[in-house]
């Protein structure tokens, strides 16, 4: 019997270690080793869990075996475990550390020990196997970093190579486009680089070019090889490489992050894509990328790392060989030149010796023709001079008689015929260099050709000759005679350096023979050149005349309105700055700008026309011009906008007087197109003084003023002040808060109540736009409204309160009230309109009976037929009308029959003279609608009712609706719905 305690294990705990040995013994690996040795503890009696770790010097790069995930709070424990020569408990856990290897790095191994066990036994135990598998798991670490130090030695020598044979490249005799597709096989041994291309940088024009380019989804080279400016490939991954001088490497998210700006896509989308810039010396040459399609196939750290050294030493391969190349195009380009010069001094020598022989025969004609010689020695000795020349055996003069009609031979010789005989003019070939001016050169073919064209007759033609030279001899535009040399044998043929030299022999022989001539011609042509003078003289005078008068004029158009002759903006901008100008030159003077433009001006062109529009604007213009004194300037800008000039104010109440003239002036009736007109202007003025340096600044606060003058009614003038300065609205501003505003919903409908004006029962409400701007509180529509319309919001905007005030309306208001919506003429531009506010009621719920759409005249003179049948369309779906600002247009009269209206609201300008008195224009004009309103079965709403007195002129001439500040201020309906509470 086996004594208690001495001995642990079992037959089965033997086998099991035996098996456990031979596991061993197969183990080569790190992690092997480290899962055999993690098995064998956790067969142990009390072990629940074991796990060997390495790698503690840098926990990101751990190992551990079988994998096993270590929180950080355990480093410091395992660390002190490594350095520990006894197993090291874990403080807080049931865990044991302890070392089992110690080099080449330390090795431990980590149990979980089960509760109620002993882990002193459970050591104990272990202590011999580990020992063993200490060692074994040592040579294995050994071999582990033996075998990653020859791939990293193997890696390097493959690198080398690389690097060799990159080098070779850049002195081998290969041509650049196999230099670069060897550089691209090189790289792939290196990497995966089916996808590879080299992108060259020239910073000095801050171009790139695709000096090589591989892509198996994308064969089009960029730019076709050709240079291209960065900024052609901007925002691409290769650009930012390039700009930034910084590697990109990742699949599309990752590079996403590592780029500071929009990243553009070109090509196909690769899975990884590697780029890295070239550099040699810090200086950036271009940049390699290579990318894959595939995926699984990702770059590396080690990768990019690598690229980036081999990008170096392939830039400075490409460098060498384009410099040895562009050394030896330079070497072949200037032996070529040198050449090039040589031959051109040789033709430079014969052409000098040719000249010099020239010029020679050509003083010899010159000094014969001084020379005290006769006539025939004359000939005699010229035919020796040309004869020098070229040859000439065969050699004549012939010359035209004075009466033009005969040819003379005064010298002949020809071995065929002992003299040419004297003839009419007729068809030979001398007769045809004299008709056509110019010298002939001709062979057998080319006289039969001229014989057989008419131009030439056989008898006449020297069709003996195998070759004929003629040239002619000319004195100003005259062809005087023709000096002519031929050969009857094949082997003297003339050509066209012959044909020159006889041309300037010509020359000379025809000044010597013509001499008398030419001194008669020449006095002939003085007096047709003096007279000629004379006559181009006066046509230059006229013609100066003429164009100092077009010159004033066009000088005149430019500046001058070409409707009123008035002065233009750009002549007034040059009087402004010549008169601010001269404001600084003198701080105590003092100008003034009055800017104004004709009130309602559009309703004038669209119901008179726009004849009628410019007949009011020349009216207009002349009234200015009285208004004013020199040297005071009155231009027209634009449309109906004008200015005045005013050079000399002491003080702005100078500018007013001239501001009320003005007004005073234009209000006056005009007679325009069979009608009395009635117009007004507003006008902004703007005190000029040395604060202001152009003239742009100076009209611009005129403008301010002139439109501070439009916001408080028209009809009268504003002058500009710092508070109008700084209550300006920045347009553009306005503009981005205003669609900030309609993405955020901040507008919101006002309701003013419209009632009955006998009792004052609500029965209806106004629908107004109001902006709960964020920073400025609520603002009006004259706040904002016109910078709406020019930027194209409007719509949307009005779109947005027809669907706020219908739900408010139906949602809270009383069930019994209607509302009216303003509509635009914008709006009834569109055929779909109606169709669009039909469907917003759907939307809505809002029944169509209960929904006015009120219309301006100016919108019904847009398009009226088109307005009437929309009006139409909505009538018939429940929708009523109402015709706003009644009685303000030149002929609102003419629609009340034709349209389908339900209401019209009396323009409020009517109601305020009823304050005036019972025996007013106004009370006359509000009965007369009443009753045509009555007549015609339409109900009138009066507007801008603000006193009682008003209240009670309309109650006393039967006014039935009514609404203004008198019953209520525009405001949300919740307080409308307070109000009927109370």
């Amino acid at each position: 019997m086996m004594q208690a305690g001495a001995v642990r294990s079992t037959p089965s705990e033997g086998s099991l270690q035996l098996i456990w040995l031979a596991r061993l013994a197969a183990a080569h690996t790190p992690d092997e080793v480290g899962v055999t040795i993690a098995s064998l503890a956790q067969a142990q009696p009390g072990c629940e869990k074991a796990f060997v770790v390495w790698g503690l010097g840098d926990p990101a790069n751990h190992y551990s075996a079988p994998p096993c995930w270590i929180d950080s709070s355990d480093w410091p424990w395992l660390q002190d475990a490594a350095r520990a020569s006894s197993a090291r408990p874990h403080p807080q856990q049931n865990r044991v550390a302890l070392r089992i290897c110690q080099r080449p790095e330390p090795v431990l191994l980590v149990l979980t020990i089960a509760e109620g066990h002993d882990g002193s036994a459970l050591l104990e135990d272990l202590a011999a196997p580990l020992q063993l598998a200490g060692q074994h798991l040592r040579r294995a670490l050994e071999w582990f970093e033996l075998q990653d130090s020859h791939r990293q030695l193997a890696r390097s020598e493959t690198l080398q190579r690389a690097l060799f044979a990159i080098s070779d490249l850049a002195g081998s005799d290969r041509d650049m486009p196999d230099m670069l597709s060897d550089i691209h096989g090189i790289v792939s041994t290196l990497m995966y680089a089916e996808n590879f291309c080299i992108v060259m940088y020239h910073p000095a024009n801050d171009t790139i070019r695709f000096l090589y380019f591989v892509d198996v989804e994308e064969p089009a080279v960029p730019g076709d090889g050709q240079d291209l400016p960065l900024s052609a490939i901007e925002h691409t991954l290769t650009w930012y490489v390039i700009r930034d001088g910084k590697a990109r490497m990742g699949n599309t998210r990752e590079l996403r992050s590592q780029v500071s700006g929009p990243m553009n896509l070109q090509g196909p989308e690769s899975y990884d894509w590697l780029g890295v810039p070239m550099l040699r010396d810090g200086q950036l040459g271009g940049a390699l990328v290579v990318h894959n399609y595939q995926q699984g196939l990702g770059f590396t750290n080690e990768d990019l790392a690598l690229l980036e050294f081999v990008g170096s030493h392939i830039l400075t391969a490409l460098e060498r060989k384009q410099s040895k190349a562009d050394l030896e195009q330079r070497v072949q380009l200037r032996t070529l030149e040198l050449a090039e010069a040589n031959r051109g001094l040789q033709l430079e020598i014969v052409e000098r010796q040719r000249a010099e022989h020239l010029q020679a025969a050509l003083f010899q004609i010159a000094q014969l023709a001084t020379a005290d010689i006769g006539q025939d020695e004359f000939y005699r000795r010229v035919h020796a001079v040309v004869d020098d020349l070229l040859n000439a055996k065969n050699f004549y003069i012939a010359l035209v008689s004075d009466d033009g009609k005969r040819l003379m031979f005064p010298y002949s010789v020809d071995a065929t015929k002992p003299r040419q005989e004297e003839r009419p003019l007729g068809r030979g070939l001398s007769e045809y260099v004299l008709r056509h001016g110019k010298a002939l050169l001709a062979d057998k073919a080319d006289i039969r050709k001229l014989v057989r064209n008419g131009e030439a007759s056989s008898v006449q033609s020297g069709a003996k000759a195998t070759c004929w030279l003629g040239v002619p001899l000319i004195v100003g535009d005259e062809a005087i005679g023709v000096v002519t040399v031929q050969s009857y044998s094949r082997d003297v043929v003339y050509d066209q350096a012959d044909q020159e030299l006889l041309s300037f022999v010509a020359t000379q022989i025809a000044s010597s023979l013509m001499r008398r001539r030419s001194a008669e011609s020449l006095r002939r042509a003085y007096e047709e050149l003096e007279q000629r003078v004379e006559e181009r003289t006066l046509a230059l005078r006229k013609e100066i005349i003429e164009r100092e008068r077009v010159q004033d004029q066009l000088k005149h158009q430019v500046m001058h309105d070409l409707l009123t002759g008035l002065p233009n903006r750009g002549y007034l901008r040059d009087r402004m700055d010549r008169v601010l100008a001269a404001i600084r030159r003198e701080p105590a003077r003092r100008c003034a700008l009055l800017y104004l433009d004709v009130d309602r001006f559009k309703i004038i062109n669209d119901s008179l026309g726009h004849l009628a529009g410019d007949e009011v604007l020349k009216e207009v213009s002349n009234r200015l011009a009285n208004c004013v004194r020199y040297p005071d300037l009155v231009a027209r800008l634009s449309g109906d906008e004008f200015a005045i000039l005013v050079e000399e104010v002491e003080k702005p109440a100078d500018a007013m007087m001239v501001a009320q003239r003005v007004l005073d002036a234009l209000s006056a009736s005009m007679m325009i197109a069979g009608k009395e007109l009635q117009t007004t202007a507003s006008v902004g003025i703007a005190i000029g003084d040395g604060q202001y340096s152009a003239a742009d600044e100076m009209l611009r606060d005129a403008d301010i003023a002139l439109y501070r003058a439009k916001a408080l009614g028209r009809k009268r003038y504003a002058l500009f002040d710092e508070t109008l300065a700084r209550n300006v609205i920045d347009v553009l501003a306005m503009e981005g808060e205003l669609r900030q505003a309609l993405a955020q919903d901040q507008f919101e409908p006002y309701f003013q109540p419209i009632c009955h004006l006998d009792g004052g029962k609500v029965v209806g409400y106004e629908a107004l736009i109001r902006w709960n701007h964020p920073q400025r509180g609520v603002l009006r529509p004259a706040d904002f409204l016109k910078i709406a319309e020019d930027s194209g919001l409007i719509e949307a905007i009005d779109w947005r309160m027809f669907e706020l005030s219908c739900t408010h309306l139906m949602r809270d208001g009383a069930a019994d009230t209607f509302m009216t919506i303003n509509v635009s003429a914008l709006h009834l531009r569109h055929a779909d309109f109606d169709e669009r506010l039909i469907a917003l009621l759907e939307r809505t719920g809002l029944p169509p009976a209960r929904l006015i759409a009120e219309v301006t005249e100016g919108a019904l003179l847009d398009n009226p037929e088109r307005v009437r049948a929309t009006l139409e369309r909505l009538r018939a779906a429940g929708v009523g009308a109402a015709l706003d600002d009644f009685g303000t247009g030149y002929s609102s009269l003419s629609y009340l029959h034709s349209l389908p209206l339900r209401m019209l609201k009396i323009d409020r300008a009517f109601v305020h003279e009823l304050d005036k008195g019972a025996n007013t224009n106004s009370t006359t004009v509000v009965a007369a609608i009443l009753a045509l309103s009555r007549a015609l079965g339409i109900e009138v709403i009066a507007e801008g009712i603000e006193t009682d007195v008003q209240y009670g002129a309309l109650q006393a001439m039967g006014c039935e609706l009514g609404q203004g500040y008198l019953m209520g201020y525009p405001s949300p309906i919740a307080h409308w719905l307070a109000s009927e509470s109370a």
